[in-house]
Parts: structure tokens; sequence; C-alpha cells
């Protein structure tokens, strides 16, 4: 009998094998840099051929590449191809970074100058250092915008630049004048001191040279080193002014200043005459506040014009000048409009004044009586009548602006309200704006 054997059949899987994807890196120097900015970059793995996105819509191959970058932020891509066609890609960011700086043309010693700058392309929370020469100054971190900032107190004249990282800006170079501390009343009274100080810092930056006129007259200069005082005469009514011109010692810029100053009769009503009247006077037509003109008396004209000041700018309504008026007629300004087209009335309830406006401006203030009951009409109304002469009522050069309402010269005109409802103006001041005005002139009437 056969014996039978066993069989074995062995089955062999063969399996090819995985395609291995190239090992690739990259590297820019440098990375960042100013603009334009040249950069080297180098692909280095086992790919067989190297082929660049450079970021800026422009491509390269080669595994080194050499490329110039305008301002901006760019993403620089290789993809590495091996033997058998697989893929393997790296990345680098390249910035290319402007950096502008501006400063003051001067600054004054001892106060904060300011600087500002933008970085672009913009990097939000980038640090941002402020040199002046090799020495680092304050560091900051621009916005969104790229922009940012310092505040630099300022003690001598020096050139400032900005850096992020390599970046470096323009450089800014800022003279310094010295501090000059002026001390003078804008205004005195006849017989009392008025003094003029005046001091430089640092000490020692400089020599003063003080000029003076009195009422348009020149006086004889004086010299001063850092250090001057000075007494004005107060024996008369006088119009002072002052001109200090600073020349500098060691790395400082020149600089002058000028101060005014007016010696007056501390009260003034009517009948009163003289400079001080005039120089009341000219200071009201400078406001544009109505007068007759610059003559020297306090006449009724000046005490309406007075008038029209005070309620302005909320003073006792006494027609009378006193300090309070002085001092105040030195800082004031004239009023501005409510409405700011072409030729117009304004009637300021409130205040009770009327204002003359041309093209944005007010040319006369006009002190004013309107409705005792609060009756004069609000809004805006037309000039529709011109009635010249005195009316049996003794209305005297009326413009009527809405029915029997109008602006026009009375013989009465109280510092409140105490017409039937029109607008009073001082009679001698009606001729003149019955003159001024025309048929459908805007009137705005307002509180």
């Amino acid at each position: 009998m056969r014996r039978l054997v066993p069989a074995f059949v062995i089955f062999l899987v063969w399996a090819a094998p995985a395609q291995a994807v190239p090992n690739v890196s990259v590297q820019a120097i440098p990375a960042t840099g100013q603009a334009p900015l040249n950069v080297t970059l180098t692909a280095t793995g086992d790919a067989v051929s190297y082929h660049w996105d450079l970021g800026d819509k422009t491509q390269a191959d080669g595994p080194i590449v050499q490329h110039q970058y305008a301002t901006g932020r760019f993403t620089a891509t290789v993809t590495g191809r091996a033997a058998d066609g697989t893929t393997a890609q790296a990345s680098v960011v390249i910035t290319s970074a402007q950096l502008t700086l501006s400063g003051p043309k001067l600054a004054t010693y001892g106060k904060r100058a300011t600087f500002r700058g933008r970085l672009a392309p913009a990097i939000r929370g980038a640090p941002i250092t402020l040199y002046s020469g090799t020495t680092p100054l304050r560091s900051t971190k621009a916005d969104r915008k790229g922009r940012f900032a310092f505040k630099i107190k300022q003690t001598a004249p020096a050139t400032y630049a900005a850096h992020f990282d390599l970046v470096g800006s323009n450089a800014v170079a800022v003279p310094v004048r010295p501090a000059l501390d002026v001390a003078m009343p804008s205004s005195g009274i006849i017989g009392r001191s008025l003094k003029l100080r005046a001091k430089l810092r640092p000490a020692g930056s400089g020599t003063m040279k003080i000029r003076i006129w009195r009422s348009g007259h020149e006086l004889a200069p004086r010299t001063f080193g850092d250090h001057a005082h000075l007494s004005l005469s107060t024996k008369r009514i006088a119009a002072y002014k002052v001109r200090i011109i600073v020349t500098p010692s060691g790395p400082f810029s020149p600089r002058k200043k000028t101060v005014r100053a007016s010696v007056f009769m501390p009260y003034l009503s009517l009948g009163a005459r003289g400079p001080s009247v005039r120089l009341l006077e000219r200071r009201l037509a400078q406001l544009h506040y109505t007068t007759r003109g610059v003559d020297g008396f306090y006449s009724y004209d000046t005490a309406d014009a007075v008038m029209a000041f005070q309620k302005v700018n909320g003073l006792a309504r006494t027609g009378r000048v006193t300090p309070d008026v002085w001092r105040r007629l030195q800082r004031a300004h004239t009023p501005f409009p409510r409405y700011r087209y072409g030729h117009h009335f304004e009637v300021n309830k409130s205040k009770q004044v009327l204002y003359e406006v041309n093209h944005g401006r007010v040319v006369r203030v006009v002190h004013v009586s309107t409705g005792a009951t609060g009756n004069t009409p609000i809004g805006l109304w037309h000039i529709y009548s011109k009635v010249p002469g005195t009316l049996p009522t003794g209305m005297f050069d009326s413009n009527f602006f809405l029915r029997g309402f109008a602006i026009h010269g009375y013989p009465s005109v109280p510092s409140y309200p105490a017409s039937h409802g029109c607008v009073r103006v001082p009679n001698w001041v009606a001729p003149i704006l019955f003159s001024s005005s025309y048929y459908g002139e805007a009137v705005y009437i307002y509180y």
C-alpha cells in the first residue's frame, strides 16, 4: 500500500513600496529688513527640483533664488519634487518694511515735543523704539494701521530716528529754542505799578533785547542777560507793545515774543472824555460793537456799545465800564453767528442783542430790546416792508419782517425786554441798519 505524503502550497504576496515624500526646508536671509529688500531664498532637502511662488505674483526655479521685495509682507513657498513625481512644500514669511518719522520743526526747552510715525506694512503691536543718536529713549507699539507716537521732553537740539527690528526710519533733526517766561499784566490802571518780568531757561542760554513802544512811539531799547525786570510808566493813558528778542548762546536757536498792555482809567461812564475813552472805543470797534466812531467822548453810542458787550459776555448790564469790563475786553473775541448764509440779521432774545452777519461773520453787534411778554416771534422771517422816518407810534426807520413786527429805532431801549413785540434798537443805530438791509432779507430770531 502506497503511503500518502501531504503537499504544501506556499503563496507569496508582493507589495509595491510606498512613494516617499521628499524632505524640503526653506530659509530666507534676511527675513526682515528695509524696503526694497534683497533676499536670498534657499531650499534644502532631497528633492530633485524646486519651484518657487515668491508671494508677490512672481515665480522662480532652483534651490537658491535671489529676489528683491517692495514694501509689504510676503509668504514665499517652495515646492520640492522627487524623482518619482511626489512633492512637498515649505514656506517662509518675508517682511520688507518702511518706517517714516516726523517731528516738530522747532521745539522749546523744557516742553514735550511730539514725534509721529508709521510702519508699512502695518503690523499691530510691532515694537518701535525712538533713538537720539545711538541712545534708545522710549519704546511703544504700532497700532493696527501701523501708526505710533512719542512725546519727548526737549533739553537740547538733537537728531531722532525710529527703529523696528533691523528697519530704521528717516532722521529728524529738531532745533531747540530757550524757554521764555514773560509776566506782564495785559492791562493796568493809571498810577498803579505795571511791571514786566522775563526769564530765559536754561540759565545762560542767551541774552534779551527788549524793544518798547508806548502809544506807537518807540522808546530806547534795553539789553539784559537771561533775567529782565522793567517798570513801565503809568502816569498817563498808554498802550504798550513790548517785543523781546532772544539772541541764543550755545546750541540753542533764536526766538522772539511780543506782549501788549494798556493803561487806562478804571471807571468810565456817560460824559467821560480822553484817551481811555478812545482806547475803549477802539477795542469795541475791533470786536464789531457798533459806535458812531472813535472820538474819545463817552456818549450814548459808546454806552449802547458797552451795554451790548456786557450782554454778550454775561456782565452786569449797566452801560458803564469797570475793571471787570476792561479785563473781559482784553480777552474777548467777536461773537459767532448761529447761521452762516449770506447777509442777514440775527436777534438773540436771551442776550437781547442783534447781529448783522455777512457770509458767516458778525460785522455789527447792537443792543436791542424785544417784546416785554416774550411775544417777539421766534423763527426765520424776511423783510417785506421798509418804512423810513418816524411813524405815529414812534417807530423810526422800520424794517417789517412779520405783520406789524419790525426792527426799528426807538427813543427808549432798556437792557431788558420792554417792547410791544418789535425789536427796538437805539434811534442812532436805526438808519445804519435800515440802509444795510434789503427787501427779502432773512431775519432769524431765537433764544
